[in-house]
Order: C-alpha cells, then structure tokens, then sequence
C-alpha cells in the first residue's frame, strides 16, 4: 500500500469536467416517474430482536418495478417522536444482515433505516441479504454486478438499486417514529456512491454522509486501480471489444459527480490516501462538484477502511450538532 494517485494539494482543487449526456435530468426524471406509478406498500412488522434498548422493524417496500426490497428500522425505545433519522445503505457485496449489526446511530437516539442492495449479500456469511433482483440486463457480464445491463442505461443495474434508495427515503418518511425533515443518508464505498446518488436525485434530504465512494468518476477509476470491483468494467471490455464508447455512455448516467453537481445539503465526506479500491482522485472529485455546504476529512495513511471507528465519531458529533 502505497500514494499511488494524485498529491494532496492537487486533489483538492482536482475538479475534473463531468461527461454528463444532455438527457441526465430527463432520464432521471422518467426513471423516478415510472417508479412511483407503483405504490410505497410499505410494511413494518416489529422484529423480535432481543435488544432492550432498540424496537427493531423488518421492512418491505416496493422499488423499482414494483419489487419488493428488505430493510431493517432501529427506532430507540421508548423515544419520543419523530425522531431524526439515517438510511443507511450498504458497501459492495454486503446485506442487510441482522438489527444488532447496526447500533451506533440508535445509540446516539437516530431511527435508522437499514436498506438491503438488490441481489446481493450472497458472499459474506456475517451480511446476508434478503432481496434478489427479478430484472436483469441481457449482455454478458463480469462476475459481480458492475456490468450487469451496462450496455444500455435503462438496463443498467444501478438504475434499479439508485431508485430503490430513493424510494427508502419516501419509505421512512412515512413512518411515524420519523421526523420526514430530518433524513441523513448515509453509507461507505458502495454505500456512498449511493448515499452521494440519493442527495442529488431526493428533495428530502437534510444532510449526507459519503464515506470513500464507489460509483464515482468511473473512467478515471478503471485506468489508475487494479482492484475490484471497478476491474470487473476492465475485464468486460478485455472480452467484449468494440464496446467501450457504449459503456461509458451507460455510466456517465450513473456518475457521482453528475450526482453531487445537484445535492445543495450539507455534506461530510472521507477520503483515504492510500485507497486502492475508490482512488481519493475519484472522491475529490465529486466532492469538489458537491453544491452546498461541505467538509472533507483525509485519512492519509489508510486504504479502503478509510476513518473506520474515529471517522464514525466525526459523523457522530455532525449528528449530534444538526439536531
């Protein structure tokens, strides 16, 4: 592990064009409109998760073509309400697992609503999933989920996953523990793509949380880092020539920076210096494109893990400060 990327005074004025198609906020616009012609049908049945001090909610709701997505809802017990509130998404590969995996932000007296990522959780036993996705791409892809329908926008995977994040803010506004206007997204890696996503395509977020973000400036991240899951797009292109230009239109509806040009909340980013997963150029430069108030905490000597626990007390204590 090594600084393999750009030098620190360089990263924080790296501003990098975005390659943004024409139709970004019209293909979002009809994404999200032809998700809400199916209803919210959201369900919270109380969980029997032994935990004295949290009221534990599994929950369904209906995403993106009317499938059903899983998630968990910590609430405080006996909080008086509402309550402001975390959806928190999840890193690559991860599931929702169980409600004691996910404390801290009860602890601290948030409701947290822990949202499952369509189709997987299927390869760590401490971060099972419970949500497949019935829809997908037709195009060969790389193992992972990275090239799942990349060949066309309206195929793409992360159509489906982005507009099932959307619609869990919606899902949690409509719970009566939670306060509607104070919804914090938050996630890591993955999760922070996501989150990142969230703020800039949701009207009811109050703030983010963007740890080391995936799904962030995807050209850049494929030509300096040999690690997954960005190399699943390499090795895709390695065997489907001719290719390239299509699959960077794809992407380009689907870049954080494009995301965080249009997110006007505040916002608490992380980066890792040594990152070798989502290379700090990568989050600088959405986090240099974010549109409203911002802070970014570096971690020089740290890979992917970024902050881990130390960060989480900065989030803390912004929590703590918002109210």
């Amino acid at each position: 592990m090594s600084l393999f990327d750009l030098p620190l005074d360089q990263l924080r004025s790296y501003r990098p064009e975005s390659a943004e198609p024409d139709d970004f906020d019209a293909f979002w616009g009809r994404t999200l409109e032809e998700a809400s012609a199916h209803p919210l049908d959201a369900e919270f049945t109380v969980h029997d998760a032994a935990l004295s001090n949290v009221v534990a909610h599994d929950v369904s709701f209906a995403g993106w073509g009317g499938h059903r997505i899983r998630a968990w809802l910590n609430v405080p017990a006996g909080a008086e309400g509402p309550l402001p509130t975390v959806v928190h998404y999840l890193g690559y590969g991860s599931g929702r697992g169980l409600p004691h995996d996910h404390l801290v932000w009860a602890a601290a007296g948030w409701a947290t609503l822990l949202v499952d990522t369509r189709g997987q959780g299927a390869l760590n036993s401490n971060s099972p999933g419970s949500t497949p996705d019935p829809h997908g791409g037709g195009n060969p892809q790389s193992p992972g989920f990275m090239t799942r329908g990349i060949l066309d926008p309206d195929e793409y995977y992360y159509r489906r996953v982005f507009t099932d994040a959307v619609r869990a803010v919606e899902v949690a506004r409509t719970h009566p523990a939670v306060d509607p206007d104070r919804i914090v997204v938050h996630g890591g890696s993955q999760g922070g793509g996501i989150a990142q996503a969230v703020a800039g395509l949701s009207p009811h977020v109050k703030a983010a949380l963007i740890d080391v973000p995936f799904l962030t400036h995807y050209r850049r991240a494929v030509e300096i880092t040999d690690q997954d899951p960005y190399q699943e797009i390499v090795r895709f292109l390695s065997a489907q020539h001719g290719v390239s230009d299509q699959v960077f239109r794809t992407l380009s509806y689907f870049d954080g920076l494009s995301f965080a040009a249009r997110a006007t909340m505040p916002a608490l980013y992380s980066v890792a210096l040594m990152d070798t997963v989502c290379p700090p150029s990568t989050v600088f430069a959405a986090y240099n494109h974010w549109a409203g108030p911002k802070e970014i905490v570096v971690y020089p000597w740290n890979n992917h893990e970024g902050g881990g626990s130390t960060h989480r007390g900065v989030q803390l204590r912004m929590l703590r400060d918002l109210g």
